[in-house]
């Protein structure tokens, strides 16, 4: 890649894997958590998501930055965070976790962590939740360390991924069960490694401690990889869309709040576990969501998106497409939008104005598949 497109600095951060994924063809870059994430490499984007689906990738997702949480009072400030009951959480496991303001607004949809009661990681979206997490703990005097440690995530993902990763790891990483975690060695290494990533198409992601076995190891799986048409990749819009994968800061903010979210099965409102927003995410649920977010199907065949457009029925706005692309599956373009109340419960058709052009769509339920 030519970096007149990127002008690096120290408060733009590389990863370790930079140099790797510059030498095999990156095109695009996007930024997050100021660090660099790739965006596009030489293939399309439908190239990039038949791969997907059919073979391996590797990816550098090094700009999911984790925070730790650690001391005597880690899992109260943890819990405070989240609308989601840890109560009983599991060492060894992770949690999706809604993160939320007083105001049950969204700050971040994290998958966090848990090694034991008294040490959290928390793998942050786009957002600064560290600040956050600092804020709560001074104003509540726990006693807790609050950072960011130097980790650096790489994901395998797709169909084969599990292939390439017996012949690198053995037969024992096959038992790592979904949403779980554990430490494997590689070199004299141990990466921790945990069956999950922003795909449906299956893999892992890998918590890379030591920077200099990371290398190696991601050179590895390029080498072992050939048999199974390993490729480097990123997260991938079109996969993530149909999947129904939200990404914060696109799908949803902290003015969106996780019911409306569609996130009502990780919000606990009915035992005494206490959380930052409780209150308010009881009187929202007795009321009832104002909005909602659903998928959208538009009769077009191209979509360029890069703010919210408005859906409209008889010119009166009834929500707006938030995330969108074309669908190799559906021939069509597909969307996550926030539809208001009554419009989600109906599903009526709507009509969206695109490059100057009017199309119509329907509104219907996420995942696509």
């Amino acid at each position: 890649m030519h970096n007149q497109y990127v002008a690096k600095s120290r408060r733009l951060r590389s990863t370790i894997y930079s140099s790797r994924i510059e030498n095999q063809g990156v095109t695009s870059y996007t930024i997050y958590n100021h660090m660099l994430l790739p965006a596009a490499f030489q293939d399309s984007i439908e190239e990039s998501y038949n791969h997907l689906k059919n073979y391996v990738q590797i990816w550098d997702v090094a700009a999911e930055r984790q925070i730790e949480i650690k001391g005597k009072d880690a899992y109260q400030l943890v819990q405070l965070m989240t609308c989601r009951d840890l109560s009983e959480a599991k060492d060894g496991k992770c949690y999706y976790c809604p993160i939320i303001d007083e105001n049950g607004g969204m700050i971040n949809d994290p998958v966090i962590l848990k090694f034991n009661q008294e040490k959290w990681w928390i793998s942050i979206a786009d957002s600064d939740v560290m600040l956050f997490a600092k804020g709560l703990a001074i104003g509540k005097k726990f006693e807790v360390s609050i950072s960011e440690p130097d980790v650096n995530i790489m994901a395998v993902q797709g169909p084969k991924a599990f292939n390439l990763l017996e012949k690198v790891f053995g037969k024992e990483i096959l038992d790592l069960k979904f949403y779980n975690f554990k430490y494997f060695n590689f070199n004299n290494s141990k990466h921790l490694i945990a069956r999950s990533g922003w795909s449906k198409q299956g893999g892992v992601e890998i918590y890379v401690e030591d920077s200099q076995s990371g290398l190696e190891l991601y050179d590895l799986f390029f080498e072992e990889g050939k048999e199974f048409n390993v490729k480097p990749g990123c997260p991938h819009l079109i996969e993530r869309i149909e999947s129904g994968l939200l990404s914060y800061g696109n799908d949803m903010d902290i003015n969106d709040n996780p019911l409306e979210c569609g996130m009502d099965r990780f919000v606990k409102l009915d035992n005494d576990i206490n959380f930052l927003g409780k209150e308010k995410l009881i009187q929202i649920k007795n009321s009832g969501i104002k909005k909602k977010l659903m998928g959208v199907k538009i009769n077009a065949d191209k979509i360029n998106l890069r703010s919210a457009i408005n859906l409209t029925i008889d010119n009166k706005i009834i929500g707006e497409i938030r995330s969108a692309c074309y669908s190799p599956t559906f021939k069509k373009v597909i969307g996550i939008a926030m539809i208001f109340n009554p419009y989600f419960l109906k599903k009526d058709q709507f009509n969206i104005v695109i490059d100057n052009n009017l199309h119509t769509g329907e509104i219907c339920e996420i995942p696509f598949v």
